[in-house]
């Protein structure tokens, strides 16, 4: 999902969630992810109601304004949100996936002024990266 520069991402979250497939071997892809891993931008009590409600697992670090207000609220501030340090650690092949299209100028200034233009030199960065090093197949 493409947006502009100046929207937030959270504000999309449950769109993107929506348009999610993961691919089967065999059948139809699933359209609901075992975990999410986000960063502290989506800690919000709307996402992780929206996660929990649909039986997805989230692993968000909890912004640390919500921690205080949690803490200062005591006992009728709940328990802390669970998280998975492990699980968090593999975000890291998000990140260099988007440093990778970072290396390319134009997409990292985003000099196009259509959307469709940026997607489509998206789509052709991804492709030159996969046919430089193509994933190992069975």
């Amino acid at each position: 999902m493409l947006t502009a520069g100046n929207v937030n991402d959270t504000t999309l979250f449950h769109d993107v969630l929506a348009g999610i497939r993961v691919p089967r071997p065999a059948g139809r892809p699933r359209t609901r992810p075992q975990r999410v891993i986000a960063d502290k931008a989506y800690s919000s009590r709307a996402n992780r109601t929206h996660l929990a409600q649909r039986g997805i697992k989230a692993t968000i670090p909890e912004k640390d304004d919500q921690i205080g207000n949690r803490l200062r609220r005591g006992s009728a501030g709940g328990r802390p949100y669970a998280f998975d340090k492990q699980h968090y650690k593999r975000r890291n092949v998000i990140e260099r996936r988007f440093n990778r299209l970072k290396d390319y100028r134009g997409v990292a200034t985003r000099y196009d002024r259509l959307a469709r233009n940026y997607l489509g030199a998206l789509n052709l960065i991804s492709l030159l990266d996969w046919l430089k090093d193509p994933p190992d197949t069975p």
